[in-house]
């Protein structure tokens, strides 16, 4: 299976739709975004990949309760996680919050296979023993090359992806 984790859109939705164009074209089948969505207008935007969306706030995300809304009501493929989400895959645990501090204390626990951040805008990869820790930058593209990650789960290889 092959999953996509983002961050860090910040309203940026032409770079959302040059990533979406990108996740479609590979098939993926599932998209982690580790908050700072904004507005709500992005989730309408996500929800146009047609694949489940799991998501956490970021410390940007402004009208928490319209997000909130939308997620259960009108949305049928975004998935909102309390400061940290988690779920099964394939037998593999996955964990995602916004901040570093929170996934480098679930990633020193050791009970799953990847865990991914956002927030500081900047990608990063590192082995923890068995578990991926990863933050796979920004959408936005404030900081530099704005991209995501996708990750194969059939080797847990990680590759980056730059938006031009």
């Amino acid at each position: 299976m092959i999953i996509t984790v983002m961050s860090d859109s910040h309203d940026n939705i032409w770079n959302l739709r040059k990533a979406l164009e990108i996740i479609k074209g590979e098939n993926a089948e599932l998209i982690i975004h580790c908050g700072d969505f904004v507005a709500p207008f992005m989730f309408k935007e996500l929800e146009t990949a047609k694949v489940p969306v799991h998501g956490v706030f970021g410390n940007n995300d402004g009208d928490q309760y319209l997000l909130t809304q939308l997620s259960l009501t009108e949305l049928k493929n975004i998935t909102l996680h309390g400061p940290i989400g988690q779920f099964d895959l394939n037998e593999f645990i996955i964990k995602f919050t916004h901040y570093q501090e929170i996934a480098d204390g679930l990633a020193a626990l050791g009970d799953c296979k990847l865990v991914c951040y956002g927030h500081s805008h900047t990608y990063m990869k590192k082995q923890i023993n068995d578990t991926i820790l990863l933050n796979p930058g920004e959408i936005m593209g404030m900081e530099g090359s704005p991209g995501f990650c996708f990750i194969d789960t059939r080797n847990w290889e990680v590759e980056r992806v730059e938006l031009k």
